[in-house]
């Protein structure tokens, strides 16, 4: 999976933090939900910008994050 074409830096949204690709919904949003017991299903219900690719996106980077 190529997950990083999902998230993008740009220092005019959210402050320069990573977001999900064409939404202001921050990556660490999305791993804190998920940290919290939030389930994908949740996840997406409650940031409807977000689809399910990015929230499987966001697993696969903490996963990778998690080996380095």
């Amino acid at each position: 999976m190529d997950y990083l074409s999902r998230f993008v830096r740009d220092p005019h949204v959210c402050g320069g933090q990573p977001v999900i690709r064409g939404t202001r919904v921050p990556l660490r949003t999305i791993l804190a939900s998920l940290a919290e017991g939030a389930t994908i299903g949740e996840v997406l219900a409650d940031f409807p910008t977000v689809r399910d690719e990015d929230v499987r996106a966001a697993i696969a980077f903490a996963a990778a994050a998690a080996t380095r």
